[in-house]
Formats: structure tokens, sequence, C-alpha cells
């Protein structure tokens, strides 16, 4: 059987060829069974990553934004297969790029409407706008007409001028990775009447005491934050710059979905353990344990499941703003079916296990993150400390 020495051991490895630091912590039924710092999250100065060190969490944002999202749904705020129209008019007239047989690129009215739960399992038909497709372009131009016209805007700005462009499928036929969560964000602020941040804060941050997490320098955050390396052919490390710092500005407007918080290890721990037991904080109830259930639904069919799985993703399905294990042999994994979470652009990775009562967090900051080789060990080796 795996122990925490052959974990301790692996992470000093990670950081002798990989990342420049790199930190993990597991928790069981709220009580924390491992945590370990390794390496420096400054090569510069020296500086070590510690429990105070502060991580990009990138995509790990959006497991947050979904959960927080989810509390309306058992408000009943909203329904998951309501028309997104009904929330953001912008989206009444939606159109999609079509591929005629003769290769020409058409744009037509789609077929059926967008409904709330495509934003959630990412079969919106949205990209991230850096994509090489005719969707991600016109996307691109929005972005760029914004920045021309408002210099600073928020995210609601965006998503609601974004339902102009033509998506690139039918809503609910395809998986793409993409602007999905932005627009669940989008969905917070609308039926809130709060900024996200200011939503997170009151509803997860304050209750679960995640003070060093949220989307803006504060304090002495700044200060705290890991550097991003990237790994040279001859071993040394470079420093990689990462877009998206200014959105971390005191004075910053925009507050991502799909991205932006910085966090602590601990302060993504505590939340992953709510999510592992129940909903539950110290007897608070903070969510529904059904509603963690629904999450954690795989959502997509043959087809879509096609468009999601890779060598770092077998295995596995998508529920509503998070992966969920559905084979443990196609995964070659030792975890428990129903095991879900995400991961972060630049290598944070989360790992909740509800029939356990487990959470894993790893956070390096690395680029590229190479989270199939980091992320899929502390998986096996966690998991065979159980």
């Amino acid at each position: 059987m795996a122990n925490f020495d052959h974990l301790n051991a692996l992470l000093n490895d990670f950081v002798k060829t990989g990342p420049a630091g790199c930190s993990c912590a597991v928790a069981k039924e709220g009580k924390i069974l491992y945590e370990g710092y390794f390496g420096q999250a400054d090569a510069e100065t020296g500086r070590p990553i510690t429990d105070d060190s502060v991580f990009r969490l990138f995509s790990m944002t959006k497991v947050i934004v979904c959960t927080a999202a989810m509390l309306l749904f058992e408000r009943g705020k909203f329904l998951l297969d309501d028309p997104l129209e009904e929330y953001l008019p912008e989206y009444r007239e939606a159109k999609v790029f079509v591929t005629r047989p003769n290769g020409t690129v058409v744009v037509e009215p789609t077929k059926h409407p967008i409904l709330v739960k495509h934003a959630f399992s990412m079969a919106i038909g949205l990209p991230y706008p850096v994509l090489d497709m005719p969707t991600a372009h016109e996307m691109a131009k929005v972005k760029t007409r914004l920045s021309e016209e408002h210099g600073k805007y928020d995210l609601l700005t965006e998503v609601r001028a974004m339902g102009s462009v033509p998506l690139a499928f039918e809503p609910g036929s395809h998986w793409l990775y993409g602007y999905g969560h932005d627009v669940v964000a989008a969905l917070i602020q609308i039926i809130s009447g709060k900024r996200v941040g200011d939503f997170l804060a009151e509803e997860l941050f304050a209750p679960l005491e995640m003070e060093s997490t949220g989307y803006r320098f504060r304090g002495d955050i700044r200060e705290r934050l890991v550097r991003c390396y990237s790994r040279n052919n001859d071993g040394t490390l470079s420093s990689s710059e990462f877009g998206g710092e200014e959105h971390h500005e005191p004075d910053a407007l925009y507050e991502s979905g799909g991205s932006g918080l910085l966090g602590t290890l601990k302060d993504y721990l505590t939340f992953s353990q709510i999510l592992a037991n129940g909903g539950q904080h110290r007897g608070q109830r903070i969510i529904g344990r059904k509603t963690i259930d629904l999450m954690r639904q795989n959502q997509l069919d043959d087809t879509q499941i096609h468009d999601f799985q890779n060598s770092y993703l077998a295995g596995y399905g998508y529920g509503l703003g998070v992966r969920t294990l559905m084979s443990t042999a196609k995964g070659h994994s030792n975890g428990s079916l129903g095991e879900f979470g995400w991961t972060g652009a630049l290598g944070t990775y989360l790992s909740v296990d509800p029939s356990e009562g487990l959470s894993m967090v790893y956070m390096h900051q690395l680029n590229p993150n190479l989270e199939r080789y980091h992320h899929l060990r502390v998986r096996a080796v966690v998991n065979g400390c159980l």
C-alpha cells in the first residue's frame, strides 16, 4: 500500500524536473490527513512555497462558480432546462455556423433554444476566443470592440454582447470547452443582483473562512503570489508570463466565471471538503447533498463524450462544471466511481470523492502545466493511501 511518505517523495521529485514549487493537501470527513509544501514560490528570491502561498486558480474557478450558481438553483431561482433567453434576452434569436456539403460556411438560426444547462455542461457552442474557428474569431472581435468602446468593462456587458455571435454548433449537440461558465457567472449576477465576486464572498468565502480567495489583489496577496515558470530543455527555469493579470488589480471590473480567482491551497481544500461531505462545514449546511450529486452526474451523450475525452480525461464524463469518473478501468484510476473535480491552466488540480468523504487539492504554476504527468500520479498515490 502507498503511504504519504511516497507522496512526499513524489512531490520532491516534481520540483527537481517540473515546477519550481508545488503543494498538496488531502482531507477526509473534515480532517486534514496530509499537507505538504515543496520548492519555491519565487526561484529568483528563494521565497518558498508555504501554506500562505497564493496561486492563480484559472479554471478551478469554474467549480466554485458553478457551485455558487447551484445555490440559486436549489433556492428555486432557475431551472436547468429553462431557455437561456429568459435571463439573457440577447440570446433569443441565436444563430449557428453551418458548413454545407460543398464546404461553404453559412449562418442560420438555431433549431432549438439554448438552455441554461448547456452553459453549465459546455454544450452551448461558445469556445474561448483564442481558438481558430469562426465562432472564436467573432468572439475575439466582440472583445476588441468592447475594449475600444469602454476600456474596462464587466463580465455581464461582455456576455450580453456575445449573444450576437453565431454558435459553433446546435445547442446541446456537442461538447466544446470554453465560455459556458462565464455565461453561468452572468446568470449569478442577473439573478442575485450582485457582482459575482460579492456573491461568492458572501455565500462561500465568508462562511468557509476562505480569507485569501478572490479576484483582486488586496492586503499582501500580491506579495504572496506564486510565480509561473517554464522548464527549459536544459533543466533550468524561465519566468513565464500568463495573461489576465490586469483583472487582479484593485480597480478592475471584469470577474470571469471560467477563471480569474486567486487562492491558497488550504482555502481550496476547505471548499473541496463541503463537496466531499454532503455540503456541510462545521455543522453549517452550505449546499444540499443532492445538489452536489446532481453536479457530478454525467450530462454528456455518446457524441459529446467523444468530443470530451482524451488521455488525461479517460474514463470521465462531464457534469455541471466538473468532470466525473464513470469507469475506473477506462480511466486507469484507483479512485471511486463518481469522483469529480477539475483542473486549472497552470497546474492546479481538484479531486473529490464523496463515497470516502475525501478531497485532494494539488497546486503548481507551470507553463505548460504537464497535467497528465503530475496530476494522475498524485491521484494514484493519494488513493493508494486509503
